[in-house]
């Protein structure tokens, strides 16, 4: 089996599958009373260019891409309580994914972050592996329950968790979040090549979130 973030892990299983969302304008779904399982505040990218090989991670371009998505959310990565991380149950593959993420995490407080991966329950489904992360996150906030992920109750050696503000979970458990915050959420995929994304997701409230303004900039070179 597939085993990220575990003690023993050094691989994957592949997998297949599908995933499909509906994407709305915040303000026409709440105006025709649509139901919103999540609102989505930030989505980064980065390419890692000449990397050392297909597969090989690097952890320079997954920061630049979990660092874009929070700025582009306009928020504080500090209050992110549950991240969906790429996770590919490789011996050097999450040791530098918890490094990278713990970069950008590093304002929150120790444990304060679930961390988990869907390739622990449905294996790699490769070109569906992100669909796959962002269904569980998104479903995760609609129920407002932590999900947990499979065999990691060895955590792995490699990775200094009790000095790290990621934790894993290994039972369901509801998702409480001090002060009446709302409920957010970020998920990690990383492509073949060094392709690397990162979404910031959102509880939905009502009527809470307002549109920003677009700003356009016109420039010539003449």
């Amino acid at each position: 089996g597939s085993l990220p973030f575990g003690d023993g892990a050094d691989g994957f299983v592949m997998g297949e599958g599908c995933a499909a969302f509906l994407l709305r304008r915040l303000a026409d779904a709440e105006r025709d009373g649509d139901r919103v399982y999540a609102v989505v505040r930030g989505i980064g990218d980065s390419s890692d260019g000449r990397g050392k090989g297909i597969t090989a991670p690097n952890p320079v371009g997954q920061e630049y891409a979990v660092r874009r998505a929070w700025e582009d959310a306009d928020l504080d990565p500090a209050t992110c309580t549950l991240v969906e991380a790429h996770g590919t149950s490789t011996k050097v593959g999450d040791v530098v994914e918890v490094e990278s993420l713990a970069k950008v995490y590093e304002g929150a407080k120790r444990g304060s972050i679930a961390l988990g991966s869907a390739k622990s329950n449905i294996g790699h489904l490769k070109a569906a592996a992100g669909a796959a992360g962002l269904l569980k996150a998104v479903q995760a906030i609609a129920h407002k329950q932590l999900p947990p992920t499979l065999n990691a109750e060895r955590p792995s050696p490699n990775i200094d968790f009790g000095n790290s503000p990621f934790r894993l979970s290994h039972e369901l458990a509801p998702w409480d979040v001090a002060g009446g915050a709302p409920r957010r959420a970020a998920v990690s995929a990383y492509g073949f090549g060094g392709t690397n994304f990162h979404v910031v997701l959102e509880e939905h409230r009502p009527g809470e979130l307002k549109p920003r303004p677009v700003q356009v900039a016109f420039s010539s070179t003449a």
